[in-house]
């Protein structure tokens, strides 16, 4: 887990001056636009690991890196950016990917991590993978407990509607998509490359292939300036993809 400092500060001062000029009201919805979360599509990509939430066609893809038992990616879904996000992806401005990690089981002992990824997975099968992460996260437990049980997860997925069946309680409790948990896995380190061989740290956002150093990821914990930046991507999105992220003032090693 990296948090970079929470360092919103910093990125007012670069990115807003460079990329998030002017705040601007929000249009009207899209004609693509979704009613509810329960009504955006999700499906698993062809290359077996990244789960996708949203309109195929918006202009904004956020790729992120998670692990359910990462307290910093509790803080991002809940009181960060993680709610600007999904109300950009139920308006079909933005589609969210996810990497699933588990390498905090590893860390801390247990396999809550494993177990959740697979209950997930499990929900993607029956079309409520977004509502289930979102309840998960709501409900995560402490991240030194390893309380993402078979129990805990059946019982926490009776908040999702239709989701609780022979077929998902069958899932959870044999570990179905076992395979799919350790591909994701291997997916996340190697989303690292050769300087991070544990993975990118969670939780870790790409935005149309530009990835948020963690020196900056203070963006994902400021709602109203990750918001911006979503919209100043839609109205500019060659300005972000040629995007070069400053070293901090003053970080060793950086330049």
């Amino acid at each position: 887990m990296k948090h970079g400092g929470r360092v919103a500060v910093a990125l007012t001062a670069t990115l807003v001056g460079a990329v998030l000029a002017g705040c601007g009201q929000r249009g009207a919805p899209p004609e693509d636009a979704y009613g509810s979360l329960e009504s955006v599509p999700e499906k698993l990509d062809p290359d077996g690991t990244t789960i996708t939430v949203g309109n195929p066609h918006a202009p904004v893809t956020v790729h992120l890196y998670e692990d359910p038992r990462c307290p910093v990616c509790e803080e991002f879904e809940s009181t960060g950016a993680g709610p600007e996000l999904q109300e950009a992806t139920v308006r079909g401005e933005a589609r969210t990917e996810y990497t699933m990690a588990s390498f905090l089981d590893a860390r801390l002992g247990g396999s809550g991590s494993k177990k959740a990824v697979n209950a997930l997975r499990a929900a993607l099968a029956e079309g409520r993978f977004a509502e289930y992460h979102q309840v998960l996260y709501r409900h995560q437990p402490e991240e030194a407990e390893d309380g993402f049980t078979d129990a805990r997860l059946l019982e926490l997925a009776e908040q999702v509607d239709g989701l609780r069946g022979p077929a998902f309680d069958s899932a959870v409790k044999d570990m179905k998509y076992r395979a799919f948990v350790t591909a994701s896995q291997k997916a996340y380190e190697s989303a690292g490359g050769s300087e991070e061989r544990g993975g990118p740290g969670t939780p870790t956002a790409v935005i149309n292939y530009v990835r948020i150093p963690a020196d900056y990821n203070g963006l994902l914990f400021d709602a109203p300036l990750f918001s911006n930046l979503l919209r100043q991507i839609r109205k500019a999105p060659g300005e972000w993809g040629a995007y070069d992220f400053p070293a901090p003032t003053g970080t060793p090693g950086l330049s």
